[in-house]
């Protein structure tokens, strides 16, 4: 199926963005990644991902002038400190994840969010730290005239994905974290009947490949001019001190 491209011109409205999210607790988060990474190292790196994604949904909300709530989906709770910054200093709702697999958290966030009166949903990892703001335009369009929008993740799983209403059967029999689930999940969706957009394939970022793979894609942007870059010193900053420690311990 080719990937959407819809007009500049499109508009939304009653729309709500959720970013899921772990609180960077160390030997919770990015484990794939350890060894050779240590769990705080990890943790420290998956912070940063967090905090990407909320400045970089901020902007794209401004940006394309956005007319959305922007929610912070939680885990293991909301009320864990980190949570409660990122509410004060991002303005941004919170929500918990609430389910037993992370199908069933997706499925609980959107009835919560079509509950509440919004007409659009998407929600959104945090392992694709240099997503292209345009991706979120795109999907919020994409949602005027399809019933499912998906970012596929080049392992296999995806990004993103938007609905504008409730569709449970989507999130149940699917095997999560595995290369399957983006070819499932369409599978279900055109039995469903679902009209389906996909937006441009992104790498996010689960295994030590994947992380060499954004430090090299660091290096490069880091090159061009400051405007250009999709990288926050943050996040680069960050990437530039595994990679040496990482030599170091090979």
């Amino acid at each position: 199926m080719p990937a959407f491209n819809p007009s500049p011109q499109s508009s939304v409205l009653g729309t709500a963005l959720v970013i899921f999210a772990k609180a960077p607790i160390p030997g919770q988060v990015k484990t794939r990644l350890c060894p050779p990474l240590t769990p705080d190292e990890a943790a420290t790196l998956h912070g940063s991902f967090v905090l990407d994604t909320l400045e970089r949904t901020k902007a794209a909300v401004t940006t394309f002038k956005l007319p959305l709530d922007r929610y912070l989906a939680c885990s293991p709770a909301s009320t864990h400190v980190f949570f409660r910054i990122m509410e004060e200093r991002q303005d941004m709702r919170l929500l918990d994840q609430v389910g037993k697999d992370l199908g069933a958290r997706m499925n609980q966030t959107f009835e919560t969010l079509f509950a509440r009166g919004y007409t659009r949903g998407v929600i959104v990892g945090t392992d694709t730290p240099s997503l292209p703001l345009e991706r979120y335009r795109q999907a919020l369009a994409a949602l005027e005239s399809h019933d499912l929008v998906l970012g596929p993740a080049l392992d296999g799983g995806y990004y993103l994905i938007g609905l504008n209403r409730p569709i449970p059967d989507l999130f149940t029999a699917i095997p999560w974290s595995t290369n399957q689930v983006i070819a499932l999940t369409q599978e279900k969706a055109r039995a469903l009947g679902l009209t389906i957009a996909l937006l441009e394939s992104w790498r996010d970022v689960d295994t030590i490949s994947d992380l060499d793979e954004l430090i090299e894609a660091s290096v490069l942007d880091a090159k061009k001019p400051k405007r250009d870059q999709s990288f926050s010193n943050r996040t680069a900053g960050a990437l530039q001190l595994l990679a040496k420690r990482l030599r170091s311990r090979a």
